[in-house]
C-alpha cells in the first residue's frame, strides 16, 4: 500500500510520502525481477478513506464536507473501494498485472476540476 500524497505532494506528509515513495519504488524493481518467474507485484495507493484510522479527520459534518470537496470524484473513499481493486490484484484475473501503482482516490492524483 502507498498513498496518493507521493504523486501530489501535501504538507505534513513528509515522513510518509518518503517512505510509500520507496514502497512505490521498491514494486517496480521487484516487479521486474520476478516477472520471469511469474511473482507480481503491485501497490495501491489511496486517498482519505472512511476508515478507524480516519477518525478524527472525519469527526464532524464540517471535515466530512470538506473532505469530500477535495476529491473530484466528490466524496471520500471507503474500504469496500479499496478491497475491489486488491481483490481483483489477487485474483486470476488480475494476473496479466504487474509493477503497477494503483491510485484509487476519487481522480485526486489525476485530475482538477476547479
Amino acid at each position: 500500500f502507498s498513498t496518493v500524497a507521493v504523486k501530489i505532494g501535501m504538507g505534513f506528509h513528509a515522513s510518509v510520502s518518503a517512505a510509500k515513495g520507496a514502497v512505490e519504488g521498491l514494486v517496480k524493481s521487484l516487479a521486474a525481477e520476478y516477472a520471469s518467474s511469474k511473482i507480481r507485484f503491485n501497490a495501491v495507493a489511496p486517498s482519505l478513506t472512511d476508515t478507524p484510522l480516519a477518525k478524527n479527520l472525519l469527526s464532524t459534518p464540517e471535515k466530512i464536507d470538506a473532505s469530500n470537496k477535495r476529491h473530484p470524484i466528490g466524496r471520500v473513499g471507503t474500504a469496500d473501494d479499496i478491497a475491489s481493486v486488491v481483490e481483483l490484484l489477487l485474483s486470476e484475473k488480475g494476473s496479466w498485472i504487474t509493477g503497477q501503482i494503483f491510485n484509487i482516490d476519487g481522480g485526486m492524483s489525476s485530475i482538477k476540476t476547479t
